[in-house]
């Protein structure tokens, strides 16, 4: 109680949280107030922002707003997916290892580090390469939060390694408690906060890889996404003919969405972390 009456004395925790709430409340009731249909053509090719089409239309004469709308959606969950993903396969990795230490938590950060090496974008970008029809949002989604949860791993397992020297956790183990018990019972409820940030910084990193791989062309191939507006913008020479509709409200939505996430994060820690309020 006392943590939520700090978060709300907390400025940039508001402005954090009402901007993504807007994001969400976009995204998840648009369809429902607003009359979206992101297959009929309502003008001619990048007719300007007008009552027919508020933010104008794309390249094919359809209505930006409500690809948008869909783009939002689209990329939002990509990114709750692979920041899913992600967070909980790093925190399983982390726990355990910074819990168990000795050869265990040795084997687990070696495979750790070897994953963190390895270029997860470059890789992302050859496997989507070669999907070619078979892209779709959720393994869009699978392709980057696997490789990711190397950074997850990393910091949980920095926490929980710090945790298992408490009292109450040698007294759970004197108690006879297991090994799931005593991660379960007495290590993840100290972690819930920590992880939580992880996977608001998780959901960040997915959307902003999701915009770029789309960007290159390689995003989902039967969905749209705020990337994949991009991505029809460049090719269809949106910026040369000047159409700033086509292609500005993407990124706009794509900046405040991640900036909103970061700066909600960054809250999180403030509050959560005692040194920080300090």
């Amino acid at each position: 109680m006392k943590l939520f009456k700090n978060l709300l004395k907390s400025p940039s925790f508001i402005f954090g949280a009402s901007l993504f709430l807007l994001t969400l409340i976009l995204a998840i009731l648009g369809p429902v107030f607003f009359n979206l249909d992101t297959k009929t053509r309502v003008g001619l090719a990048y007719m300007e922002p007008s009552g027919k089409a508020w933010l104008g239309t794309d390249h094919l004469g359809l209505d930006m707003f409500s690809l948008l709308i869909q783009g939002l959606r689209s990329s939002l969950y990509v990114g709750f997916v692979a920041g899913t993903i992600a967070t909980v396969v790093g925190t399983v990795v982390g726990v355990y290892g910074g819990y168990k230490g000795g050869l265990i938590d040795d084997i687990l950060t070696v495979l750790t580090n070897l994953f963190l090496v390895i270029p997860s974008l470059i890789v992302l970008i050859l496997i989507s390469s070669s999907l070619e029809e078979g892209r779709s949002l959720t393994l869009i989604a699978l392709l980057i939060g696997a490789p990711t949860w190397t950074w997850s791993a990393r910091a949980v397992r920095a926490q929980s390694s710090s945790i298992r020297s408490r009292d109450h956790v040698a007294l759970a183990r004197i108690h006879g408690y297991s090994t799931p018990g005593i991660v379960g019972l007495h290590i993840l409820p100290y972690l819930l906060s920590y992880i939580f940030m992880v996977f608001i910084i998780q959901t960040a990193t997915g959307i902003l890889a999701e915009a770029s791989i789309s960007l290159l062309g390689l995003g989902p191939y039967d969905s749209i996404s705020l990337g994949k507006i991009l991505n029809e913008a460049k090719s269809n020479e949106a910026l040369t003919d000047g159409a700033w509709w086509a292609f500005m409200p993407a990124m706009v939505l794509i900046t405040v969405t991640v900036l909103s996430l970061y700066v909600l994060n960054t809250s999180l820690e403030g509050v959560f972390n005692p040194r920080l309020r300090k």
